[in-house]
């Protein structure tokens, strides 16, 4: 059951647990009518981010973005919001002849979004990119955990993405973990063989995957959950939660099965980071010791505060409180 958690006894000192989030932050527009439209930020791993270090403080948990930006008014906006959200920058290459992504969220009546992007020149594309990468990609072996989604392989160009599945192979040998969240966008893909590809790839590294059950029906046409969770143990995935939207979630850890149901939300207004922000509550409770079953819990309960809101990120003051009084945190020393 402790595939990912790290617990000692409350008397060994210990360092804060080091989580490196690789991916991409664009700037949000968010429609409030058809003529009016908010600007913020926003992003699959980014969004796990914040909300991870919302919910620990540095010193327990130390979360750093791994990324690549302009040299521009919005790439310093946010990074400043990254800074402000209690989120490390340190492995941030800044591309002065790129600028961030960009989307539009528009939501029905039910709160369900629908995206539109502009990304293709992208800074984020190209972070792996050149003898300018060899630093962040070394770096990403010095943190305990390492997190990454399908979103941040497929934004990569080829040859990035190939470096980055090496420097993960190489940070995983010194003892780094690996979390990654399945996030499959087909329009990012130059086809669905290369996906599965990737996935694959990236699977056979991954010791805790926060999948999607959609996403892996569109990518890999599991027939069902048992086939799901056969197909993951192949490839060697210790633990294995299914995100179902409001219905129950599902958890294969160190061979014990979990069903968790979803909170129940009357008034949902805007999905968008739904899945980021289980995750987040989801790794934040197994960091800390937290069963699988309880660390659902806490995805849940995040994630049915956030879709009551517009936008990736919350107000802070909308922040559900998680609590964990029968466990007491401590971080397992690296070898």
């Amino acid at each position: 059951m402790n595939a990912i958690s790290r617990q000692q006894p409350q008397s060994v000192s210990h360092k804060p647990v080091t989580v490196a989030m690789v991916g991409e932050c664009m700037i949000e527009m968010r429609a409030e009518s058809a003529s009016d439209f908010s600007q913020t930020f926003g992003g699959d791993t980014l969004n796990t981010a914040v909300y991870l270090a919302r919910l620990n403080p540095a010193a327990r948990i130390a979360v750093e973005y791994v990324t690549a930006i302009g040299a521009d008014s919005f790439s310093d906006a946010m990074r400043q919001l990254w800074c402000d959200e209690g989120v490390g920058n340190r492995h941030v290459r800044v591309i002065k002849d790129a600028l961030p992504g960009l989307y539009v969220i528009q939501t029905d009546t039910r709160g369900e979004r629908r995206f539109v992007y502009w990304r293709g020149q992208a800074a984020a594309r190209r972070m792996f990119d050149g003898p300018e990468a060899d630093a962040m990609l070394q770096a990403l072996a010095d943190y305990d955990y390492l997190y990454l989604s399908g979103i941040s392989l497929a934004i990569l160009t080829p040859d990035g993405r190939e470096r980055l599945l090496q420097a993960v192979a190489q940070a995983r040998e010194s003892g780094t973990r690996i979390v990654f969240d399945n996030n499959f966008r087909p329009h990012l893909w130059p086809d669905a063989n290369a996906a599965r590809q990737a996935y694959s790839d990236i699977l056979r590294l991954t010791d805790l995957a926060l999948i999607t059950w959609e996403d892996d029906e569109a990518l890999f046409a599991y027939p069902d959950v048992e086939a799901l969770f056969s197909a993951y143990a192949n490839f060697g995935v210790d633990e294995v939660v299914l995100k179902r939207g409001a219905a129950s979630c599902l958890i294969n850890c160190a061979g014990q099965r979990f069903e968790v149901p979803a909170e129940a939300v009357r008034n949902i207004v805007d999905t968008t980071a739904a899945g980021d922000s289980f995750s987040a509550g989801y790794l934040s409770c197994r960091l800390q010791g937290g069963a699988p079953d309880l660390a659902a819990q806490w995805g849940h309960r995040l994630a049915a505060q956030v879709v009551q809101h517009r936008g990736a990120l919350i107000p802070v003051a909308a922040m559900p409180s998680l609590d964990m009084p029968s466990f007491s945190f401590a971080a397992e020393a690296r070898n």
